[in-house]
Parts: structure tokens; sequence; C-alpha cells
């Protein structure tokens, strides 16, 4: 029934396979071919994440993870690999497309995105944006991110879209941005769903600490010394006095 509905499909064509689960059932290794007319997918994954995956328009393999960690290498050579297995995806998903004569393929348009900061934000401290897309069919989508109206692409990237267990597709965009007061971000996502472009707006608010309460608790400490001063001055003349 799922291959049916690929077929259906016709545009895309992806192939999940897992490669491995651990005796416990906790960890799960997955492989995700995918290739369309125009374009190709090739991801090795662990646990929804990415660990490599091809970029067929540079011609080489990107190794996806953060650069604290020791990545994992792969022995082989596996963009060779990965740029084998898309021609022969594209073959299969040319018999596809003549045994089901090209029907039409099915859309399903993403969920509003989510945009969120990967930390705490401080002005002036470097942070990122995320932009979350999912519930999409067919992949991929296109971001494009603003800042104050004007278009950025300096510091963004998009992963690979990785698959959701009903069959629709997730991925990510992230903007490295430093953070000043007031600035307006937006993330935008296309995609052939969607009659028009989806925008999620994102705005630098962060709440500076008033001088109100600073101020009266400085006076307030300022008068209760003096009035312990003026106390002590007095009780010392009293004392005199006797």
């Amino acid at each position: 029934q799922k291959l049916h509905r690929w077929a259906m499909k016709m545009l895309l064509l992806i192939l999940c396979c897992v490669l491995g689960v651990s005796a416990d059932g906790q960890h799960e290794d997955i492989r995700i071919v995918g290739c369309s007319d125009f374009d190709g997918e090739y991801m090795y994954g662990l646990d929804g994440e990415e660990l490599w995956y091809a970029d067929f328009r540079r011609g080489e393999g990107v190794y996806a993870q953060p650069d604290f960690i020791d990545p994992l290498k792969y022995a082989e050579d596996p963009y060779s690999l990965a740029v084998a297995t898309l021609q022969m995806c594209k073959f299969n998903l040319g018999i596809f497309r003549k045994g089901y004569k090209d029907m039409p393929r099915e859309l399903v348009p993403p969920t509003s995105p989510m945009v969120y900061t990967r930390s705490e934000v401080q002005l002036t401290e470097p942070n990122t944006l995320v932009c979350l897309v999912t519930g999409f069919y067919p992949a991929p989508v296109n971001v494009s991110w603003t800042r104050n109206g004007e278009e950025v692409t300096q510091g963004t990237s998009i992963n690979v879209p990785y698959p959701n267990n009903e069959g629709t597709f997730t991925q990510i965009s992230r903007l490295d941005f430093v953070p000043q007061q007031g600035d307006i971000y937006s993330c935008r996502v296309q995609h052939p769903a969607l009659s028009e472009a989806d925008t999620r707006m994102w705005t630098v608010e962060v709440k500076q600490p008033g001088v109100g309460p600073a101020v009266f608790c400085g006076v307030g400490l300022t008068l209760g010394l003096l009035g312990v001063a003026a106390g002590t001055f007095f009780l010392i003349k009293v004392n005199q006095c006797r």
C-alpha cells in the first residue's frame, strides 16, 4: 500500500531502509534515498538526527554532526555509492511513471512553521534562529529569511528532508544572528501545496531591568542610614548631659 502511494505521486521516489536496531530497541540507524526529476537525496541518520548526506549540487558528501563531537566516519566512499544509487532511483522512477501513466501526484502542505532560538536571547551575544517546517509532501520546501524586511542569506543553512512516520517530511532551517533590540526576523516557507508563501515573524524583545525600583531602594537605604546616624548622635548627647 505504501509503495502504491509513492508510485501515484510520480515525481518523487523515496526509499527508507532501517540499517540496524539495537537489542534494547532504543537506537535506530536509517538510510534515506530519494529522487525526482530535478533533485535527489541520500542520507544516513541515527535516532532522528542526520549523520551524513550527499550534496549532489556541490558534488561531495557532508558530515552533518556538530563540530564539538567526534564525527562518525565511513570507511567506504559513501558519495560514490550515493551517486550510483541516485541513478538507479531515477531509473526506477521512470518505470513507475510509465506503469501508473503519470497519475497526478499528491500534495500535502506543511503546517505553519515554528520559529525559536537555540539558546536564551542576550543582546549582542551570537545566537541561532531555528525555523521548523513539518508535515509536507513532497520534499523539499524552500525556506528564506529576512531581517527588518531585507533578505538574509549569510549564515543560513537547511537540513535535508527527513521522513515522518505518516509519510510526510520535516526540514529545519537555521540562521546565525546577533540579537539587536527591536530587530524583526521572518522565516518564509514555499511549497507546491501552498497557494502563497507561509511567513512566520520573530522579534528581538529583551526586557531591560527598570531603574525605578533600584533608585527607590537606594534612596530608602540612604535615608535609613541617615536616620540611624541621627539617632546615634542624639543618644550620645543625652548620655553626655547626664
